[in-house]
C-alpha cells in the first residue's frame, strides 16, 4: 500500500501545480506543466488512479481505471480542444508544439505565466488531496480488516 501512496504523490503534485496556471475561459494556459503536456490535470488524475490501483493490489481497479480514462477522459479532451480552438486562435500553434498527453522532456520556450496560489484555491484542487487521503484511509482500513 505504501508504494501506491508514493505513486499518488506525483499525481497530486502535478494536479496542484497545473490548477495554479488555469484561468478558465480567459487565457490559454501554456506555462508551468502546460509547457510539457496540454493535459496535466488529466495526466495527474491517471497517475493518481494508478497509485490507487497499486495500493489496492487489484488488477480489476487498474483495468476499470484504464477503461474509465478511455471512455470518459479522451472524449472530454477532444471536446475541450475543440472549444479551445474556437476560443483561442493561438491554440493551434500551441497544439503543434506541445503533446496532448505524454509530456515532453523539455518545456516550450514560449511558456509564460506563474503559479497562482489563488487559482489553486479557486479551483478547489485541495479536494484531490482530501479525496486521495480518504481513499488511502479506506484502503488501509480494508487491508487491516482482511489481515485479521
Amino acid at each position: 500500500m505504501l508504494v501506491g501512496a508514493i505513486v499518488c504523490i506525483p499525481g497530486l503534485a502535478l494536479r496542484a501545480v497545473a490548477s495554479g496556471y488555469v484561468q478558465k475561459n480567459e487565457q490559454l494556459a501554456i506555462g508551468g506543466p502546460y509547457a510539457y503536456t496540454r493535459n496535466p490535470l488529466y495526466l495527474g488524475s491517471l497517475i493518481l488512479a494508478s497509485g490507487f490501483a497499486v495500493a489496492a493490489r487489484s488488477w480489476w481497479i487498474a483495468l476499470a481505471s484504464a477503461l474509465i480514462f478511455f471512455a470518459v477522459y479522451l472524449p472530454v479532451i477532444h471536446s475541450e480542444e475543440a472549444f479551445l480552438r474556437s476560443r483561442f486562435p493561438e491554440f493551434e500553434e500551441y497544439a503543434r508544439r506541445v503533446p496532448r498527453f505524454v509530456p515532453r522532456l523539455i518545456g516550450t520556450n514560449a511558456a509564460t505565466g506563474a503559479f497562482s496560489r489563488n487559482l489553486y484555491w479557486q479551483h478547489r484542487e485541495y479536494n484531490a488531496l482530501l479525496g486521495a487521503g480518504a481513499m488511502m484511509a479506506a484502503l488501509a482500513a480494508k487491508l487491516l480488516w482482511f489481515s485479521r
